[in-house]
C-alpha cells in the first residue's frame, strides 16, 4: 500500500486511530496505538521512540553492558519508522489498522540492534547475488488454562494443560477445543498470517502450525506476528499460550524450524534443485548448505537465544545437538526434502518457538550466503540413521554462555553481520546468563534444602 492509497483508505473507512509494533532483540513486540494525525504526520520522518526497548532484557531490567544505549546516553529517542508495505487489519480488535515498524531507513541502515533492519540488509545482499530466497518458519507451542493472574498466583508450578494427555495429530482433540481451534486458523489467516497446516502435537494441550512460505522479510513478519496473535487470540477463550523451547522437562521441547529455498529471480527456478545430480541438489544447494553447517558454532545464540533453549537441544528430544546434515532426517541439524523441484528445500531445525525469527533468519540466509560466497564445499557426509550418534564434525554448544562467548570472538560473525550488532546482542545474551546465574532454581532447594 502506498501513500495516496493508505490516505484514500483512512478517508473512505473513517479511521481514527493504528496501532503499530516493532520486535526488540527477544522478538518480543512493542509498540502503541496512535491518533490518525499523528501516524500521518510521522511517515515521512519517523516517530521518536525511546530507545530504551534495546537498551533492556525480556522482563524490562536495564543492561549495564551495551554500548548502543544507556543511562550513559540517557536514553534518548530514536526514529522509528512504520513500512507501509505490511498493512494488516486486526480481526480480533475491530479490524484497527496495524503495521509493523523497524529502526532503519528503507536500505536497513541506522540502528544496529534493530533485529529487522538487520534481516532487511541480508535480503538486499541476497537480492543483489541475484536470489529470490522464500523462507517459512513452523511452530509448536503448549496451551494452558490458565490467565497472566493465575499464573502468578499459582507461582507457575501445577499449571492446567488445554487437554491431558500425549495425543499427536488428534481430530478428537481439536474438536474437543473447536472454538479455539477454528479462531486460530480463521483469525490467523485474516490478519495475513495465512496457515498451511494446524494439528495437536504429542503432549497435553501442544499445537503446531505451518505458515504458508513467503519471500524473505515478508516471512519473519509473519512468524514474529504469528506469536503474540496467538497469545492474543488465545486469551479470549481463556488459554495462555508460551513459546518456551522447553517449559517441561519431562516433555518434547518446542520447535521453530526454518524452511527456505533460493529461487531465480522471476520466482520460476528452484535453484537447489537439479535433476541431473544423484540426489537432486545442486551445487548451490551443496555450497549453501556447507555455509550453513560451517557458521553453526559461529551464530548459536541467534538460533538459541535463551537460557532455555539448550533444555531443547538434548538426545532423543526431537532438537539436534550435532553438526550433522541428512536426507529427511529429524535428528540431525539440518534436514533436505528434495523430491521434486517446487518443493526442495533446506530445513534448519536448531531453532525452537522462543527465537527470534529476524535473527533466525538472517542467520540461516547470510551462513547460506556465505557458503556460496566462498564457494565452501559440502565436506560433511549426509548423516544415516541416528544424528545424535554422529560426531564427526563435533556438537552445537550445550548452553548460552559458550555459544554466546564463541559468536562475540568470530570473525566470521562479524563479517556477516558487522561489529556493532554482534558486540549488542551478544551482550544481551550474556548479560541473560548473568541473571541465570544468580538466580537460586526449585531444583537446588530440594537437592540441597535439607540434606546438604
Amino acid at each position: 500500500m502506498n501513500k495516496d492509497q493508505l490516505l484514500a483508505y483512512i478517508k473512505d473507512n473513517n479511521v481514527t486511530k493504528i496501532k503499530f509494533a516493532f520486535a526488540d532483540i527477544d522478538g518480543a513486540l512493542r509498540g502503541k496505538t496512535i491518533n490518525v494525525q499523528k501516524f500521518l504526520d510521522g511517515l515521512q520522518d519517523g516517530y521518536g521512540f525511546c530507545d530504551v526497548v534495546f537498551g533492556w532484557d525480556i522482563n524490562d531490567a536495564a543492561y549495564d553492558n551495551v554500548k548502543v544505549t544507556g543511562w550513559h546516553s540517557g536514553y534518548p529517542d530514536k526514529d522509528c519508522r512504520i513500512d507501509l508495505t505490511n498493512k494488516r487489519n486486526i480481526p480480533w480488535q475491530d479490524n484497527i489498522p496495524f503495521f509493523l515498524a523497524d529502526f532503519s531507513k528503507a536500505d536497513g541502515n541506522d540502528l544496529e540492534a534493530c533485529p529487522r533492519s538487520l534481516l532487511k540488509r541480508i535480503v538486499k545482499q541476497c537480492t543483489e547475488m541475484g536470489f529470490h530466497a522464500e523462507f517459512a518458519q513452523e511452530f509448536e507451542w503448549f496451551n494452558f488454562l490458565e490467565t497472566p493472574h493465575s499464573l502468578e498466583q499459582k507461582g507457575f508450578t501445577n499449571m492446567q494443560p488445554l487437554t491431558p494427555g500425549m495425543f499427536g495429530y488428534s481430530i478428537l482433540r481439536t474438536s474437543q477445543q473447536n472454538a479455539f481451534y477454528t479462531d486460530l486458523f480463521d483469525l490467523l489467516t485474516q490478519f495475513d498470517i495465512p496457515i498451511e497446516g494446524l494439528h495437536t502435537e504429542t503432549g497435553p494441550g501442544v499445537y503446531e502450525a505451518a505458515i504458508v512460505h513467503d519471500e524473505t522479510l515478508a516471512a519473519a513478519d509473519k512468524a514474529v506476528l504469528f506469536k503474540t496473535a496467538v497469545k492474543e487470540i488465545a486469551s479470549r477463550h481463556g488459554i495462555t499460550a508460551t513459546f518456551m523451547a522447553k517449559w517441561n522437562a519431562d516433555l518434547p521441547g518446542c520447535s521453530g524450524h526454518i524452511h527456505q529455498s533460493l529461487w531465480d529471480k522471476d520466482k520460476k527456478g528452484n535453484l537447489f534443485y537439479d535433476a541431473a545430480d544423484e540426489h537432486n541438489m545442486s551445487d548451490l544447494l551443496k555450497h549453501y548448505l556447507a555455509g550453513q553447517l560451517y557458521c553453526f558454532p559461529h551464530l548459536l545464540p541467534m538460533y538459541a537465544p535463551t537460557i532455555n533453549s539448550y533444555k531443547r537441544l538434548v538426545e532423543g528430544a526431537w532438537a539436534p545437538t550435532t553438526i550433522t546434515w541428512g536426507f529427511d532426517n529429524r535428528t540431525t541439524a539440518i534436514r533436505i526434502l528434495n523430491d521434486s523441484e517446487k518443493y526442495t528445500r533446506l530445513e534448519t531445525r536448531i531453532p525452537g518457538s522462543d527465537t527470534n525469527p529476524y535473527l533466525a533468519i538472517a542467520a540461516s540466509l547470510a551462513s547460506g550466503l556465505y557458503g556460496i560466497k566462498n564457494k565452501l564445499e559440502l565436506t560433511i557426509p549426509a548423516t544415516e540413521g541416528n544424528g545424535y550418534q554422529d560426531l564427526r564434525n563435533g556438537r552445537l554448544h550445550s548452553n548460552l554462555y559458550d555459544a554466546s562467548i564463541a559468536m562475540q570472538n568470530s570473525a566470521v560473525a562479524k563479517e556477516l553481520f558487522g561489529e556493532g550488532f554482534v558486540d549488542h546482542f551478544t551482550n544481551t545474551r550474556i548479560w541473560e546468563h548473568r541473571q541465570y546465574a544468580k538466580a537460586v532454581s526449585d531444583w537446588e532447594l530440594k537437592r540441597y534444602f535439607e540434606a546438604i
